[in-house]
Order: structure tokens, then sequence, then C-alpha cells
């Protein structure tokens, strides 16, 4: 049978047979025989086939609207998501499945398109069409969004020769790095979340420009509570959100750049299925994201290629850094893996009363939706507005003794931390505990009714907000609430002894053995600068914090580790991602810290948490005969330094009092 040159040069995926059969059966009227061969009519057939294919695909686009909505009972809930074994930490493990269960769902979902098509025509058109939407529709529209983003972008070159060569003055690099917020402001939630990245990356850039990027808000616009409305009813299989929910508020309380939250109530009728509880936070994705981030994020592989091209700028390494960008993104795309990181914070937290994370509703959570309990708390934001009229340092400290102790829970014991503590994710709730703080023995209603006492007071009247603060926080014991762990990070084996290293030096004092730590077990340790140099430098500061100790006694963690990263910026130390995420997790943790507690000391607070891993940890490895004496040289270490700091103390105010040569 002779094939029209127009089809055979169509690389299709159908077998040479189909194409025959569909041919002999729809083109047959259109072919005369001649000397027992087939002769193309080639002045009518290309109508014909345009015209099949023009009203194939737009039966396509009728009936896709079905086969989609199908395709959501395709997508698992959150409890049947399983991490890939294969990887080197859980949530890597929960990434990778992830990726891997999408890619397999799309082709799944053709396939099925195409084995439900009875129609040979047909099928070929769903063949045209995802070629057409794979290779031609999906580059156009990439190339459009870059034309989008180079009309942002090509003011920030043009500037940039004036902002730092022709003129001197400090004023205009702050404009400069002003106009590239205000460009990432504007292009929407993946530049939105690269400039919140970039502004937690102090050992890539400069301090100002990550100052200046600190302002950018997550805040999106809303989609339709329509949307919102179509995928609850398809989740939960109903006609009416009523079947469901006794109350929902058609306006979100919270809108970001990749979703936003809802409160809702469940039916009595439906709590069987929620543990009895009724009220949860619902997260849902916002329409398309998934399909506009993944355009953006090219485009950013090919301009970190593109920058990476220059002279000089190879250090920065920006395609592995944009890939790093790529998996937080994706991290965030999938609500199962937020759900599952809140099972599994549980879990670690399960025998501590004080520390509390929101408890999933895993059946009922998958890719796009998220619910989660609705914790009734004070935000920590509206406690520190206030915590300068407290006056009491006592009452201040049951606040941020268990937040300082849950974060060093997390870094030295699990090894899984929560990487987004600010105050707008932490909660206050106020329990009462028996004589052993083992157990609540405060009611729910009971909590619920404090907070929303404070919550009004706080909006009404400042000063009974506090006055009333004050009492509440003499009689009852505060309950941390984390919130939002979409994103956590954990160290794999060798980035964990490296941190583990680092930190021992640190707490020997050693600053010279840090600063060589830091070059040889960095990224790229051939990029590094005036190694030698760097090396005198963090000796030199981890001298002066040193001096601190016996004077101030206390240390700021934080402000030796932000030193540290604006000294690698400077000499091109290359260090890994989630280690500078554990620095600057440290650094928020503190920062809250000290506004509760001026004398915070993460060395002295840690000395508990590494007691606890000494006598489990360790003990554990000693009997499985390994050699790993680090994590207890680390704690003697501190144990020793925090005798040591606890006599200067003790020596300081016998002095002061006049009590070693007392007057008679």
């Amino acid at each position: 049978m002779f094939v029209p040159f127009t089809i055979r040069s169509f690389k299709h995926n159908l077998s040479s047979k189909l194409l025959r059969l569909s041919f002999k059966r729809y083109y047959s009227p259109l072919v005369r025989s001649s000397n027992a061969h087939f002769q193309f009519i080639n002045h009518r057939v290309p109508f014909y086939l345009l015209g099949t294919v023009a009203i194939s695909t737009s039966l396509y686009a009728w009936n896709s609207k079905i086969l989609i909505s199908n395709d959501q009972n395709d997508v698992k809930s959150a409890n049947r998501l399983k991490g890939d074994p294969r990887a080197d930490t859980y949530e890597m493990g929960l990434y990778l499945a992830s990726q891997e269960e999408q890619r397999t769902n799309r082709l799944k979902r053709r396939e099925e398109k195409l084995r439900r098509t009875k129609s040979t025509l047909y099928r070929l058109a769903l063949q045209l069409y995802f070629v057409f939407d794979d290779h031609i529709w999906t580059p156009i529209s990439i190339t459009c969004r870059f034309l989008e983003i180079s009309i942002f972008v090509l003011p920030i070159i043009i500037s940039f020769p004036v902002a730092f060569f022709l003129s001197s003055s400090i004023n205009s690099q702050t404009w400069w790095f002003t106009m590239i917020r205000m460009a990432l402001q504007s292009l929407g939630p993946s530049f939105i979340k690269l400039g919140q990245w970039a502004a937690s990356r102090t050992d890539l850039f400069p301090d100002e420009f990550c100052r200046i990027l600190g302002d950018l808000h997550s805040k999106g616009k809303p989609h339709s509570f329509k949307f919102t409305e179509q995928k609850l009813c398809e989740l939960f299989q109903v006609n009416s959100l009523d079947d469901v929910f006794e109350n929902i508020n058609r306006t979100p309380v919270g809108v970001g750049a990749i979703a936003q939250v809802y409160i809702v109530k469940f039916n009595e009728s439906f709590i069987k299925y929620t543990d009895g509880k009724q009220w949860f936070a619902l997260k849902i994705l916002h329409p398309n994201v998934a399909d506009k981030i993944s355009k953006d994020l090219k485009i950013m592989k090919f301009g970190a290629m593109l920058i990476n091209s220059i002279p000089t700028m190879e250090w920065l390494s920006l395609p592995d850094e944009v890939s790093q960008f790529s998996i937080l993104m994706n991290l965030q795309l999938d609500l199962r893996i937020e759900s599952l990181n809140l099972r599994k914070f549980r879990e670690n937290f399960a025998y501590y009363p004080r520390i509390e994370f929101p408890e999933p509703l895993l059946k009922f959570s998958n890719t796009n939706i998220l619910f989660e309990e609705y914790i009734e708390g004070l935000p920590m934001e509206s406690f520190l507005d206030v915590k300068n009229l407290i006056s009491n340092v006592s009452l201040s400290k049951k606040v941020s003794d268990p937040f300082v102790d849950a974060f060093l829970k997390m870094l030295i014991l699990d090894d899984f931390i929560h990487s987004d503590l600010h105050p707008g994710n932490v909660l206050i709730k106020f329990v009462k505990m028996d004589n052993f703080q083992k157990r609540v023995i405060s009611t729910d209603n009971e909590n619920a009714d404090v907070v929303i006492e404070l919550k009004q007071l706080y909006d009404e009247d400042k000063e009974k907000y506090v006055n009333y603060l004050k009492s509440i926080l003499a009689s009852y014991t505060p309950q941390i609430y984390f919130i939002d762990a979409g994103l956590v990070t954990e160290l794999n084996d060798l980035d964990r002894v490296n941190f583990i290293d680092l930190f021992k030096s640190l707490v020997k004092f050693d600053g010279y053995r840090a600063g060589e730590l830091m070059i040889e077990r960095s990224r790229t340790p051939e990029t590094a600068t005036n190694g030698e140099e760097f090396a005198q430098k963090v000796e030199k500061l981890v001298s002066t914090i040193r001096n601190q100790t016996f004077t101030l006694g206390t240390v700021s963690v934080g402000n030796l580790l932000d030193q540290m990263l604006s000294m690698v910026r400077v000499h091109h130390v290359r260090m890994e991602a989630d280690f500078v995420s554990v620095v600057v997790a440290i650094l928020l943790l503190e920062g809250i810290g000290r506004q509760l507690d001026p004398n915070l000391d993460l060395f002295d607070s840690s000395v508990p948490i590494l007691r606890e891993y000494a006598m489990t940890r360790e003990r554990s490895s000693l009997l499985n005969g390994t050699n790993t004496f680090t994590m207890m040289a680390l704690w003697l270490g501190l144990e020793l330094r925090q005798w040591m700091n606890l006599s200067v103390k003790q020596i300081k105010y016998l002095i002061k009092t006049d009590q070693l040569c007392p007057n008679y």
C-alpha cells in the first residue's frame, strides 16, 4: 500500500501495520486502483487530513475534561507514598519517589487514553496532540515566558555598570538590589521563592543584597473558590461540599505563592474518618502552579549556564545551585511530602509534651491537597511584639527554653530539622500539666479559650493583653507548635561528620583547624582563594569569641557562623547547601531565642541534648564494635566549658558582691 509522504515522514509511535489498517479503513474512498496498486489522489487528501485532525483534536479537547478528572483517582494519598530506599535521607527518598510516580503516572494516563480509544483515527489524533504538546507547544510557551522575564531582567543588566562602576555610592548599589527585588516580586512564585532562597545564602551573595531580598513576601493572588470546590468534590466523590463539611470559609485565611489555606469543619457524620476531630486547616495548590514553576526552572537552568560561562563566576556553581533550588521547589509541589514530614516530626517528639506538630490527615491528603489539624495558638510574632513590656526574663524563658531545646533535638538527636523557623511558623498554646510535666491535664476547649482571649485583647488593649499574658505564663505551661513543615534539612552521613568535626573545632576554639576543615570539605576545594589567609581569619574570629566567653559568659553561635559565611563568600569556599541550611536555621533560632532570653548560649543549651546522645547513640555504637567517639568527645568538651563558664560567673558574682574579701 502506498503511504503518503506527509504521513510517512511523521515520526509517530504507532506501528506501520496499524497505520496501514487505519488508511485502508478510513481512506479507501480517496484512492483508486491501477495495475493492483493504490495511487494517491494528492489534490484531495490534504484537505481530508486537515479536517480529520482538526475534528479529532476538537473532540479530544472536549473529552479531555472527563479524562483529566478521572486521572485524579490515580493520585495516591499521602499514606501510600513510600520513600525511595536508594536515597541517603528520608526527605530525598520521598522526593525521588514523588518524581518517579509523577513521570510514571503521566505515561500511564497517556497509555490509558490511547487504550480506551477504539477509533484508530482518534488514537492518531491523540498521538498528534501529545507530540504537539511536548515538542511544539511547550517550547513555544517557554519561549514566551522567557521573553516576559527578559522585559524585567534587561533593565537590571543595563543598569549594572551604573550601579557598580560609574557610581561609588553605596545607595546606588542598594537601589540596584531593590530593583532586583521588585522584579522578582513581579515575576511570580518561582522567582519569589528564588529571591527568598538567595536571601538565605550569605555564603554566596553580599549581606546588603540578602537583607533587601529578605523583604520579599510570598503573598500571592488567591484563586477562585470554585476551583477549590471542584477539587474537593473530586477528592471526596460528592456533588456538594455540604455532604462533607459543616463549615468551610470561602475566603482563604492565607495565600502564598504556591498554595492557599482555608479553615474547615467536618460534618459529625464524617468525623469517624478523622479520629474524632472536626476542625482542620486545608492547604491547596494554585491551578497550574506546577506547570508554571516547571517552565521557570528550565529558564533558570539556562540562565545559570550562561552566568557560569563568564570567567571568575564558575566558583558559584550556579547550575548546581539551581538544581538544588529545583528540588526545594518540587518538594513544595507535592503536599504529601509535607504531611509525611509532619508525621515524622510527631513521632520524633512523641514523648515531649511541650513540643507539638499538627496531626496530618493522611488518608485525604494528596499531591494537591493537604489536611492538617487546626491549631488555635498565639502566633510567636504576637508574643515577641510585647517581649519588652513583659520585663520578666524568667517568664519569657518559659517560651524560649522549649523552643531552643526542640531545635537542638532536631539537630543533634534526630538529624531532621525544620527549615523555616521564622516566627510566623511558630504558635504558642497554654496548657496545664501534671506535677511531673509529662502529661497535659487541661482540656482542648480550655486551652483554646485562653488563646482566643489573648488574641482579642491583643487587638483591643495592649496593656490588658500584657497583664493577662503575664498571669497566663505564671499559671500555665507554654506549649510550642511548629507549622508549615514543607521543607526540612537532613545531613547525610558525610555531611553530618563534616558538621560535627567543624562544631568540635569551634567548641575547642581551634579556629585555624575550623578554617582548614571548611576548605578541605567544601564542594570545590580547588576554587578557594588564599586558603591560609582564610584559616587565619577564622582563627582570629574564634579567638574573639573565646575572649567573650570568659568575660560575658555567653557566646552568640549565630553571630559566629554568620561572620564565617561572609568570609566564605570572600574566599570562594563552596559550602554544601544542606550545611548552609543548618546555619541559617541556627541564625533564625538564635534570633528568636535571644529576643526572649538575652543570655541565651546555644553551646550551653546543647549540653543536655549531647548527654542524651552520649547515653544512647554512642552506647549503641560501642556495642556494635565501632569506634565513633566524636560526639562523646564533643559532649565532654562542652561539659568542661560549661563548668569553667559557671566558675567564671560565680567568681565574678563573688567579686561584685565583695564576698571573696569581706570587710568585717
